[in-house]
C-alpha cells in the first residue's frame, strides 16, 4: 500500500471507530434514560456526548482531525482544509460508524426500550415548526463548527481541542436537546434512525447542520483565520 494510501485509511477507519462510539454513548444515553425512567437526564445525556465527543477528539484528532460530523467535513471542505474527494469518504465512513453504533445500541438494550426512544434518535418536538427545526440545528452547528476551527483547526488555537469542542456540544445539547435533539450531526440522525427505521422529519438533520456548519466554515476562514 502506497504511504498517501495507508494514511487515508487509517484517516477513515478512526473516523468509522470514533463516531461508532461517539454514537454509542451519546444515543446510549438516551436509551439508559428511558430504561431508568429519567434518571439520566437531559444535564447527564449532555455530559455523556459532550464528554465522548472530548476524549474522541483528543484520541484520534491527531490522525484524521477528528472530525466525526459530516458537518463538520462539509466546514472543512468550504474552507478548502481538505480535498472534497477525501471529504466525501470521511462522510462516507461516519455513517457506516452511525449505522454500527446503532447496530450496537439494538443488540444491547432490548427491543421495546430502543422503539420508545427510537435508538436515541433525535426527534422535533410537538411544537416546533421544521422551519424552526432547521433554524435551531444551523445556529448550534454554527456555534460547534466555529469551536472546532477556533481550537483545533486554526495554527493560533490552544491545545484543548478535544474539550473545547466537547463543551460547545454539551451546551447546545442543553439549549437544543428538548427541543430537536439538538443533532448537529447528520450521522448523528441516520445510523440509529436506519437500524430504528425512524425518518420523521429527517431532512432537517441534514438541512439545518450542513447550513450552520458549511457558513461557519466560511466565516472562520474568510474573516478570522489569519492569512499568510
Amino acid at each position: 500500500m502506497e504511504p498517501q494510501m495507508e494514511s487515508n485509511s487509517k484517516k477513515l477507519f478512526v473516523e468509522c471507530l470514533g463516531t461508532c462510539i461517539f454514537f454509542f454513548i451519546g444515543a446510549g444515553a438516551i436509551i439508559t434514560n428511558q430504561f431508568s425512567n429519567g434518571a439520566v437526564g437531559l444535564i447527564g445525556i449532555a455530559l455523556a456526548h459532550g464528554i465522548i465527543l472530548s476524549i474522541m477528539v483528543s484520541a484520534f484528532g491527531g490522525i484524521s482531525g477528528g472530525h466525526f460530523n459530516p458537518a463538520v467535513t462539509f466546514a472543512v471542505m468550504i474552507a478548502k482544509r481538505i480535498s472534497v474527494s477525501l471529504g466525501l469518504q470521511y462522510i462516507g465512513a461516519q455513517l457506516i460508524g452511525g449505522v454500527l453504533a446503532g447496530l450496537l445500541l439494538r443488540t444491547v438494550f432490548s427491543g421495546d426500550l430502543c422503539a420508545a426512544v427510537h435508538l436515541g434518535t433525535p426527534a422535533v418536538a410537538g411544537g416546533i415548526s421544521v422551519g424552526t427545526a432547521v433554524l435551531v440545528e444551523a445556529i448550534l452547528t454554527f456555534a460547534l463548527v466555529i469551536s472546532v476551527f477556533g481550537t483545533a483547526i486554526d495554527p493560533r488555537a490552544p491545545k484543548i481541542a478535544g474539550f473545547g469542542i466537547g463543551l460547545t456540544l454539551m451546551v447546545d445539547i442543553l439549549v437544543g436537546g428538548p427541543l430537536t435533539g439538538a443533532s448537529m450531526n447528520p450521522a448523528r440522525t441516520f445510523g440509529p434512525g436506519l437500524v430504528a427505521g425512524f425518518w420523521e422529519n429527517h431532512w432537517v438533520y441534514w438541512v439545518g447542520p450542513l447550513l450552520g456548519g458549511g457558513l461557519a466554515g466560511f466565516v472562520y476562514e474568510k474573516f478570522i483565520m489569519e492569512k499568510k
